[in-house]
């Protein structure tokens, strides 16, 4: 299944369960900001509801969500929220959401049909909501700006420190995330731009000591899906570039 055709059926599906009060369909993340990478990236949606689903519409929906993931040709398939117009008005940190989906929800939608990620806050949201105001696309409904006010800096800051924060922990299992998003944090906190991943590891190497180029090639390589293969970062040089890259970020702020 083609990307647009993911959309286009997943701005249908939001259409039929929640009709009149479907204020607009999202797009947010790697296809939206030019770098999707189709074997594995994600779909990044947003969806905003005029008032709250019912939760027989949001199993419903979860259920055709299940069934658009399994035609898609990559294993990440969607990842989306809905959350309602009025707490864009109302920004609180971290804010609400009222549903959940995505891959890593999957398993729990397949094994229990009374399952439902909702109902709680999510810092991230304050990240996917600037990325849409500055990047986003609208897909149906209203434009970008109708819905989503700028956000207050210090919530985007929040966010996307709160997603760096075990990076010296975590880097050498998830050495692409982490080498990428800590590039993109220092490039905001720097300069202000809101980056994609590939956009913050292209900084890192125009702005970035010439003994991390290597480890950023590498994963820009892997997130982008480049031909051959360049060598891995030893273990040892990955936690010292986050423990640096976290120092930088402190100055920064």
């Amino acid at each position: 299944m083609d990307t647009q055709s993911v959309l286009d059926q997943a701005v249908d599906l939001f259409k039929e369960e929640l009709g009149s009060h479907l204020v607009g369909v999202y797009l947010h993340g790697s296809l939206a900001m030019g770098c999707f990478n189709p074997e594995a990236s994600d779909v990044d949606l947003l969806v905003v509801a005029a008032r709250q689903p019912s939760r027989d519409q949001l199993r419903r929906l979860a259920k055709k969500l299940l069934a658009l993931h399994d035609g898609m040709s990559n294993q990440q398939g969607l990842e989306l929220s809905v959350v309602l117009e009025s707490s864009l008005l109302e920004l609180v940190y971290p804010p609400p959401f009222e549903f959940h989906y995505s891959a890593f929800h999957r398993e729990r939608y397949l094994a229990d049909d009374d399952y439902l990620c909702g109902g709680f806050q999510d810092a991230d949201l304050a990240a996917h909501y600037t990325v849409i105001y500055h990047r986003g696309i609208a897909l149906y409904g209203k434009p970008v700006r109708e819905v989503f006010p700028p956000v207050d800096r210090s919530y985007y800051v929040q966010a996307i420190l709160e997603d760096v924060e075990s990076a010296v922990q975590d880097i050498t299992a998830s050495p692409v995330y982490y080498t990428l998003n800590l590039c993109r944090v220092l490039y905001y906190l720097r300069e202000g731009v809101v980056s994609s991943k590939k956009e913050g590891g292209e900084w890192g190497l125009r702005a970035l000591p010439s003994q991390y180029h290597p480890m950023i090639e590498h994963a820009l390589h892997q997130y982008t899906g480049g031909a051959g293969k360049p060598a891995e970062s030893a273990p040892d040089g990955l936690i010292a570039f986050a423990g640096d890259m976290l120092e930088r970020i402190r100055k920064a702020l």
